[in-house]
């Protein structure tokens, strides 16, 4: 009988091993990305690349942010900032919402902003840009890691 309860402790002890949890939430979203914003024509609007990292309360954070496009919406000067809430990691796999903001610095009073749902290597949604005169739209996005 003891042996049959040390039997039973010893499997209980690997299977709790097992479905450890990790409190970081960061998975396979940080890194370098790409990201191309289109209209509702399939037309490339906004492309961008930037350093995200996740932090242990779901914001990220957010470097070497740089547009690639021309756009009088955004001359010089954003503010970038960002969530991710993790849904779920499976064998590396990283799956969540994302939220990310960009403000404009010059000129000043225009946002874009980007919904969606991180798969893996993939961040796919909808953005929409409010602003100034010229500064409006809204379309789909997709972001791919580099």
């Amino acid at each position: 009988m003891r042996r049959l309860a040390v039997a039973a402790l010893l499997v209980l002890g690997l299977v709790l091993a097992g479905c450890g949890s990790s409190s970081s939430n960061s998975g396979n979203i940080n890194g370098t990305w790409n990201a191309t914003l289109l209209d509702t024509n399939n037309t490339t609007v906004f492309s961008f690349g930037t350093s995200l990292a996740v932090n242990g309360d779901g914001s990220l954070t957010i470097s070497n942010f740089n547009f690639t496009t021309n756009s009088p919406c955004f001359v010089s000067g954003e503010t970038e900032s960002g969530s991710f809430t993790l849904s779920g990691n499976f064998n590396g796999n990283v799956s969540g919402s994302f939220g990310f903001t960009v403000a404009s610095g010059s000129p000043s009073g225009n946002t874009l902003k980007l919904t969606g749902t991180a798969t893996g290597n993939t961040i796919s949604g909808t953005w929409t840009l409010t602003g100034g005169t010229g500064c409006t739209g809204s379309g789909a996005f997709t972001m791919t890691k580099k």
